[in-house]
C-alpha cells in the first residue's frame, strides 16, 4: 500500500536543526560525499530531484535497505523530489560481491522480484503533493541499447584504469576467483542511470550506502563528461554494532522488510534487543523522532537501563513505519505476554506462528486431549514425569497465562489458539509452544 500525503505529513522533520544537511550529519547518515559546500546548499535550497537504486537480488529488501528507504523519505519530507529505481537490468548482472561471482538469475525471477521491491519502496514515499515520487526501473532504458550503442556511447568515457582502482574490484581482481567482464561492467550501467535521470528529470543527486561509493561515483563522472554537469552523491555509513559486530542480522539470518520473510514479531523483537549502546544512534537513524527526544531517551537510557525505554520507542517506531500500526500492537501485545504481563488470546494467528516459531516446542497430531505432563517434557520445560507433576504440584505451570493445577491437568482443544497453538509456562521465565500439526 502506497504512504498517503496525509501519512507523511505526519512526520516532519526536526525543526531544532539549522539545516537539513546538518540534521543528515546529525543523524550520522553521511560518511562520504561529493562536496559538502554544495549539498547543504542544494538541499537546503529550491527543491531538487534525487535518486537511490535498489536492485531486486533477492524477493525482499533487507534492514540495510531500511537506511536509503527513510533517506528518501526524509528528503521528500523536506520538499525534494524522489526517484526510486528498481533496477530491472542491474539485477540481472548484480553489483560485485567481495568474495565471489553472483549466481544469475532468470529473466524472469528478476522480473518477479521487482515487482516485489516496487511494492516495498512505494511505501516509504508519497505519490501525491506537491512533490510526489516516482517508480522506475532502468531495464526500461538498457533494454533499447545495443551493445554498439552501449561502448559507443557510454563504455568510451570510462577509463579502465580508474574502474579497477574501485575498492570492490581492486578486492576482487586480487582474489583467487577474480571478477568478471559481466561484474566489472556494472559501474558502466550505474553510471548510465544517473546519466538518464539527470537528462529525463533533472536528477542531480544520488544516495546509497558507502560500499556502493565506486558506483556512485561512476554517474556523478558520467554526468560531468557527457552533459558538462555538476551531480552529487551522498554515501550513508554501514551501521555496526558498538561491538564490531554485523548490524541486521539475527542468528545469522538477514531481517528482511517482507513480513512473510521476517515476521512484525520477530522485527519487533530484532529491534527491542538493540544493545544500550547502540540505541541512541538506531533511533537517530531509523526513526523520526526529534533530537530532543532522542535525547531524552538517551538520559533514561544511561540513567535507568532496565526500563529499556529507549529500546521500546525504537521498536515500535521501526515496526509501524514497515509493517503498520495494527502489525505493531500485536507485536507488542505477544511481546507482554510471552512475559507473563498480557494474554495470547487476542493475538492473530500470524503473530501467535511467530511466537511459536520463537519458542522451543514441540509439534503433535491433532484429535486428542494432551496431558500437561506429558507436554512439560515433550517441549523440555521438565526433564521427567516426575519432575513435571512437582512442579504442577506445586502450582508453577500455566497453559496461555492461566494457572493450571493436578497431575492430571490436560491441554484440551478449547485451550488450543486458534485450533493450533498452546503456550505452556514452567516457573516465570520459562516458555515453550505445543504446536498440533494441521
Amino acid at each position: 500500500m502506497v504512504v498517503s500525503t496525509t501519512d507523511l505529513s505526519a512526520q516532519h522533520n526536526d525543526p531544532s536543526f539549522t539545516s537539513l544537511w546538518e540534521e543528515l550529519n546529525w543523524r550520522g547518515l553521511i560518511q562520504v560525499s561529493t562536496d559538502p559546500d554544495a549539498l547543504r546548499a542544494a538541499l537546503d535550497g529550491e527543491p531538487i530531484t534525487y535518486y537511490c537504486g535498489f536492485d531486486p537480488t533477492a524477493s525482499s529488501l533487507h534492514l540495510g535497505h531500511l537506511v536509503q528507504l527513510l533517506l528518501l523519505r526524509r528528503l521528500q519530507l523536506a520538499g525534494h523530489h524522489p526517484i526510486g529505481l528498481v533496477g530491472g537490468s542491474t539485477g540481472l548482472i548484480g553489483d560485485p560481491r567481495q568474495t565471489s561471482e553472483r549466481v544469475l538469475n532468470s529473466r524472469e525471477t528478476v522480473a518477479e522480484w521487482v515487482d516485489l521491491l516496487r511494492e516495498q519502496v512505494q511505501r516509504f514515499l508519497s505519490f501525491e503533493g506537491e512533490n510526489p515520487a516516482r517508480m522506475v526501473n532502468n531495464l526500461d532504458w538498457t533494454s533499447q541499447l545495443s551493445a554498439i550503442d552501449f561502448l559507443r556511447d557510454i563504455g568510451k568515457n570510462f577509463r579502465v584504469g580508474t574502474m579497477i582502482k574501485k575498492d570492490i574490484v581492486a578486492k576482487r581482481l586480487n582474489s583467487e576467483e577474480g571478477i568478471s567482464y559481466t561484474e566489472f561492467s556494472y559501474q558502466i550501467l550505474q553510471g548510465l542511470d544517473f546519466l538518464n535521470l539527470y537528462r529525463q528529470y533533472g536528477c542531480v543527486l544520488q544516495t546509497g550506502g558507502s560500499d556502493q561509493w565506486g558506483n556512485l561515483t561512476s554517474g556523478t563522472d558520467l554526468v560531468r563528461k557527457t552533459e558538462g554537469a555538476t551531480v552529487h552523491a551522498i554515501g550513508t555509513p554501514l551501521i555496526t554494532n558498538s561491538d564490531g559486530t554485523k548490524f541486521g542480522k539475527s542468528e545469522g539470518n538477514a531481517i528482511w522488510l517482507n513480513p512473510e520473510l521476517t515476521s512484525p514479531y520477530a522485527f519487533y523483537q530484532f529491534w527491542l534487543n538493540t544493545a544500550d549502546a547502540d540505541a541512541v544512534d538506531r533511533l537517530k537513524v531509523f526513526t523520526f523522532r526529534t533530537r530532543e527526544e532522542i535525547e531524552e531517551l538517551g538520559r533514561l537510557t544511561e540513567a535507568e537501563p532496565h526500563r529499556r525505554e529507549a529500546q521500546r520507542v525504537l521498536a515500535s517506531d521501526v515496526n509501524t513505519l514497515v509493517h503498520g500500526g495494527e502489525a505493531t500492537r500485536q507485536a507488542i501485545e505477544a511481546s507482554a505476554a510471552v512475559f507473563g504481563r498480557g494474554s495470547f488470546e487476542d493475538l492473530d494467528a500470524a503473530t501467535l506462528t511467530a511466537v511459536a516459531d520463537a519458542l522451543p516446542g514441540t509439534t503433535v497430531a491433532t484429535g486428542t486431549d494432551l496431558s500437561v505432563v506429558d507436554m512439560l517434557v515433550a517441549t523440555g520445560l521438565s526433564d521427567s514425569k516426575s519432575a513435571a507433576r512437582r512442579t504442577l504440584k506445586e502450582g508453577g505451570v500455566s497453559v496461555n497465562n492461566h494457572k493450571v493445577a493436578g497431575e492430571d491437568a490436560v491441554i484440551s482443544a478449547q485451550d488450543l489458539l486458534h485450533g493450533r497453538f498452546a503456550l505452556l509456562r514452567r516457573g516465570k521465565k520459562n516458555l515453550a509452544a505445543v504446536t498440533v500439526a494441521p
